[in-house]
């Protein structure tokens, strides 16, 4: 096991409430606002999310371009992230992440809060000021609980515009990616080093703990020599597309009402019970991976989540 059984479940833990938390921000559809007009229920755009609000596809055939899209604008912010970390322009990557940061927040509290126009400022208040801590503070606490909110606020924007197809398409090459990233360039690595030690910031879960045979040695040295004694702490880390995709996945199978299956197959059906079910296989992959893992060694945790994500969708289907 790559960390000790009390990380590794606070990982898993924070794993699983963020998924939860992305199902109800997908429920809740910040984008919209319902309104009793002369007693019909009507749906309208939230004001204050208008500029993001992802566009309604209509025909089937949308789905394939704007997942070209998708993974255009993928590859570009990969390639600006890497040109950025390779020149070590510090203050423009920190201001692309308050930035990120900030309105993802936004979105994610637009369906905690009431959309009226009294919460509007609050909510922009408080995403400003918890972007800011996190950014520029590096307080550890606030740094995993506004990651626990940051990533189904991105993830809304992507649900809509993706179906059941472009979905398993997209984990598969993410999978791909991050196998060659991680076991082959090694560019996920220096990344992450290069957050973590330069720019004092992380995306994802970022938890420090000291080791066991750390907490031995420091209970046989006295007080005195503590304060002048050089400390090692690990980290645990969990990067943020390994957050998010799940969390893609299991809303646009919760929004999924049905798909055809080729070979003559019964239909696939969508909806809260299949959702969990992709959350739970994405939580075992991931299980497994913390398991089988070695210290000091560097996985790519997206192989083993979409291996789980897909026998989560086949339980669902078998059981459904």
């Amino acid at each position: 096991m790559k960390h000790n059984l009390k990380i590794t479940i606070v990982l898993l833990s924070m794993f699983v409430i963020t998924q939860f938390i992305g199902l109800y921000v997908v429920n809740s559809d910040p984008f919209h606002i319902k309104t009793e007009v002369n007693g019909t229920i009507e749906t309208v755009s939230n004001p204050s999310l208008s500029w993001l609000e992802p566009p309604q596809v209509t025909q089937q055939s949308d789905f394939g371009v704007y997942f070209g899209s998708i993974l255009f604008a993928f590859v570009i912010a990969i390639f600006i992230l890497f040109l950025l970390t390779k020149f070590k322009i510090a203050v423009i990557l920190r201001i692309w992440f308050f930035i990120v940061v900030t309105i993802a927040l936004f979105i994610s509290l637009n369906a905690f809060l009431p959309r009226t126009i009294y919460f509007i400022i609050p909510a922009l208040v408080l995403a400003l000021g918890l972007s800011f801590i996190k950014i520029f503070k590096r307080n550890f606490i606030v740094h995993n609980l506004t990651e626990l909110f940051i990533y189904p606020g991105i993830a809304t924007v992507f649900i809509p515009i993706l179906n059941f197809w472009t979905i398993l398409i997209l984990l598969g090459l993410i999978s791909a990616y991050d196998i060659w990233a991680v076991w082959h360039s090694g560019i996920m690595q220096k990344m992450a080093k290069y957050q973590i030690n330069k720019l004092r910031i992380f995306a994802g879960f970022f938890v420090p703990y000291v080791s066991r045979k750390v907490k031995m040695k420091l209970k046989k040295l006295k007080k005195s020599k503590l304060k002048k004694k050089k400390i090692k702490i690990d980290v645990a880390i969990l990067g943020g597309g390994d957050i998010i995709f799940p969390i893609i996945t299991s809303g646009v199978i919760f929004k999924l009402t049905k798909i055809s299956l080729p070979f003559g197959l019964p239909d696939f059906t969508g909806g809260l019970l299949p959702a969990i079910f992709v959350i739970v296989g994405a939580t075992l992959g991931l299980t497994l991976l913390f398991l089988f893992s070695e210290k000091k060694k560097f996985y790519p945790a997206m192989p083993f989540i979409t291996g789980g994500i897909l026998l989560g969708m086949i339980a669902s289907y078998l059981l459904f």
